[in-house]
């Protein structure tokens, strides 16, 4: 098996009859991979601003109303911040660029950690548990 480079595609895998079997594009994969993430953030940020809606209206009799509303608010924002990084990493920068792959690895760090931290976050928000309270 040989390796080939070119500008576009990271590597080019070739079997015994010289033909290509098989060709990644990083650009291409982040972009695809990042769109997924997105995604699913937007579907997770409606669910979390929507259970901030719910204990906004409940209002401070509910018994885990501040601490709901804390968590609610720091996952909404580790949200914003994820996003954020996934765009720069598939829009902005060039992942073929050997050059920008320390800042690049970096910054997918970040996203992952702060991902680790936002799906804690909605654990203990899940676990606070909400039970319908009906004003009168």
């Amino acid at each position: 098996m040989s390796f080939s480079r070119s500008v576009n595609v990271v590597f080019a895998f070739q079997g015994q009859s010289g033909k290509r079997l098989y060709s990644f594009d990083m650009n291409h994969y982040a972009t695809k991979k990042s769109a997924a993430q997105s995604m699913l953030d937007v579907a997770l940020l409606m669910a979390n601003s929507s259970q901030l809606k719910t204990i906004l209206h409940v209002g401070p009799e509910y018994r885990f109303y501040v601490p709901l509303i804390v968590l609610l608010a720091l996952s909404i924002t580790l949200q914003v911040v994820v996003g954020l990084l996934l765009v720069f990493i598939a829009v902005k920068y060039n992942l073929n660029d050997e050059r920008k792959r320390t800042k690049l690895e970096t910054m997918n760090n970040m996203a992952t950690v702060f991902v680790f931290f936002t799906v804690l976050i909605n654990i203990f928000i899940a676990d606070t548990g909400f039970v319908c309270i009906r004003k009168r």
